[in-house]
């Protein structure tokens, strides 16, 4: 059994896309890279979708994570917004689940309290957390790209305790856990 993985952590979105890739070595992790993918000069949704399939496929064909943490859309007030968010984290996960990656969803609460101690942290409360964590120099200017290292950070901590966490390991696997969504 290897004491090495790949963790690629994903905060999905139709304007800005967060991507995290943390290697773990003996249980100690390390920054791979963060990045994100600015969606914002498009103005078509689907495009925006093949976009977010096709970045996503990239990062794994070159990185080649173990496994997949994805954050959870939230329940806001904007059912539209909500919509869109749900359909690029599905399009991410069909990009993971396509190369047989385990994926594992997270809530945004669970992924702030797993990294800063409190579920209601700011986006800059968690980016700095992660920064002494991982001893980043720069924090990134937008900060959807450590919201997506956060998600592969927050799996990182809850190896072994995903009690509550959705997984799936197959479009089967999906399938099978998520009949009411079936029609």
């Amino acid at each position: 059994m290897s004491n090495e993985k790949i963790i690629l952590g994903i905060d999905p979105g139709t304007t800005i896309m967060g991507f995290g890739l943390i290697k773990v070595v003996n249980k100690k992790m390390e920054l791979i890279q963060m990045d994100e993918l600015n969606l914002t000069k498009y103005k078509d949704h689907y495009l925006k979708l093949k976009l977010v399939f096709e970045r996503t496929i990239e990062v794994i064909d070159n990185f080649k994570p173990d496994e997949i943490a994805i954050e959870a859309p939230f329940y806001g007030k904007n059912v539209q917004s909500m919509l869109k968010l749900g359909r690029a984290q599905g399009v991410a996960m069909i990009a993971g689940l396509s190369r047989e990656i385990p994926i594992t969803e997270y809530s945004p609460k669970k992924i702030k309290k797993s990294i800063t101690g409190n579920g209601n942290a700011s986006k800059e409360q968690v980016a700095k957390m992660l920064q002494n964590l991982l001893k980043i120099e720069n924090l990134p200017k937008n900060l959807d790209a450590t919201d997506g290292l956060a998600a592969a950070v927050c799996h990182f901590y809850n190896e072994g305790n995903i009690s509550g966490n959705k997984k799936y390991s197959s479009w089967s696997s999906y399938v099978s856990k998520n009949k009411d969504k079936l029609v």
